[in-house]
């Protein structure tokens, strides 16, 4: 098991009226912290999303959607994004009522973060 590293990740989902507490999943995001891997996954299905809640305002969702991408990557996140990667993901995996929220953070062990984070996003979203 030494080839094994501790993860963390949490499905983004997008809710669009939170009293209903229906959602879509849209993304994934994992930490890593032995392969300091922070990274997310999103791919917004708008007419999908669009069928579920017609009023949704997709700029709004695409727009929380990159600032994830961003955050995670710590590129362009204004103070969050300068945080270190644990701080990030602690960050973005909070508790909130919002219309874009991540589910509760779930663990498991992976070798390559990258091909566990694709893996997730195709059982979970895709």
């Amino acid at each position: 098991m030494q080839n094994k590293h501790l993860f963390e990740y949490a499905v983004i989902r997008v809710v669009p009226r939170v009293e209903r507490e229906e959602f879509l999943n849209v993304g994934v995001i994992l930490y890593c912290k032995g392969l300091k891997f922070l990274q997310s996954k999103c791919d917004l299905d708008e007419a999908r999303l669009a069928a579920f809640a017609k009023d949704i305002d997709m700029e709004e969702i695409r727009e929380s959607l990159r600032s994830f991408a961003q955050i995670s990557a710590g590129k362009d996140g204004g103070p969050i994004g300068k945080l270190d990667a644990a701080s990030r993901f602690r960050w973005l995996t909070a508790t909130r009522s919002t219309v874009v929220q991540t589910s509760k953070v779930h663990p498991g062990f992976c070798e390559d973060a990258s091909v566990t984070l694709k893996r997730l996003f195709k059982e979970l979203v895709a």
